[in-house]
């Protein structure tokens, strides 16, 4: 929660003879575009310390996912935020590409794909806008060999199935520890098999569709590469027949780190796994990736886990707990899941430059 923040503070300095004092400026004007996976959500994370640092905003919601960002903008005029504080620009790919590339634009915060990550980057480049890119995933779990295999499997299914896997922190690979692999297997695949695929809306339901026909097609591709590279499939590896844009959570089992599968983000509900025989194995496993913006680690050694933590590049760790990112944390990855810190103080910082004024005492 931000409450104040001090309009000038002094820094202290070894010069007897000055003072020098720091304050904060709003970035100017922002461009915030959100994806389609959590409406509302990604907005908040962005328009929140946009609006306390005092910028004005052109979101660009989703095309796909448009009605809560509408319903936000009659709330905003309901509540008397002044006009031109926030403005509400539906469209496709063109509207997102004036934004970003437009003059007068001072910043601009994408939550992606890498490829319009890369789109959107090039953009801003002109005329030398701030950028933040939250992109994508590819997040490891590490099971070690001391978990317990029960909730490892909650972990994982949770990781990895929660929105039909369409979550850019989704732990898409699983590594296990050899020595419970295969107990492990066993109890992952029961609780897989077991879960209630339908409609959002119903109390059973426990993974609901994907978002269009466009990513289901995405999914059934991968599930074609798969079959392609001989991939053994635990369970899974179809699409569900009937209405609906609906994919069976799949879980793949010794898959070579050279697969399409090991290496690109499917967003979608499909599980990729191998072994590993000690700490050292797991951590460059899980750094095996162009992404690194998430993992998950599942021990009864949280010593070890902590030192498994500091060695694996992600911007986000938990240990032994599910999916939970609190507002007080800053979000974001390394490498190729983008650039920049959502959320918590680093979030606010996003959205205000730094000013210093040196004075005589």
């Amino acid at each position: 929660m931000i409450i104040k923040q001090a309009t000038l503070s002094e820094v202290l300095t070894n010069e007897p003879a000055v003072r020098l004092l720091k304050t904060y400026a709003p970035v100017g004007i922002c461009a915030l575009i959100t994806p389609w996976n959590f409406p509302m959500v990604t907005t908040a994370w962005k328009l929140a310390p946009a609006l306390a640092a005092g910028c004005t905003v052109l979101l660009k919601p989703s095309e796909v996912t448009l009605l809560p960002e509408l319903m936000l903008g009659n709330i905003l005029s309901e509540i008397g935020l002044p006009k031109g504080v926030v403005n509400i620009l539906p469209g496709a790919a063109e509207v997102g590409a004036a934004m970003t590339s437009h003059p007068l634009i001072d910043k601009v915060s994408f939550t992606g794909s890498n490829v319009v990550g890369e789109k959107v980057m090039t953009q801003a480049a002109r005329g030398i806008k701030d950028i933040s890119l939250e992109l994508g995933g590819k997040s490891a779990i590490v099971v070690c060999a001391n978990a317990d295999i029960d909730y490892a499997c909650d972990l994982i299914i949770g990781g990895i199935f929660a929105n039909a896997g369409q979550i850019c922190s989704a732990t898409s690979r699983l590594l296990v520890h050899q020595d419970i692999a295969e107990q492990l297997y066993e109890t992952l695949k029961v609780k897989t098999t077991s879960l209630q695929i339908g409609d959002g809306f119903a109390a059973d339901t426990l993974m609901g569709p994907l978002v269009s026909e466009q990513q289901l097609n995405q999914v059934k591709k991968y599930f074609d590469i798969a079959t392609a590279e001989h991939l053994d499939c635990l369970t899974g590896g179809e699409l569900v027949n009937g209405s609906g844009y609906f994919a069976m959570p799949t879980v793949y089992t010794d898959v070579p780190t050279t697969s399409q599968l090991w290496k690109e983000e499917v967003f979608g509900p499909v599980l990729v796994s191998t072994t590993f025989t000690d700490d050292a194995e797991a951590v460059r496993l899980a750094n095996d990736s162009k992404f690194a913006l998430a993992a998950t680690i599942v021990s009864t050694d949280e010593t070890a886990a902590l030192e498994m933590a500091l060695q694996i590049k992600a911007g986000h760790i938990w240990i032994n707990e599910q999916q939970i990112v609190l507002p007080e944390a800053g979000w974001g990855g390394f490498k190729q899941s983008g650039i920049g810190r959502e959320l918590g103080g680093d979030g606010l910082s996003a959205y205000q430059k730094s000013k210093h004024v040196l004075l005589p005492y």
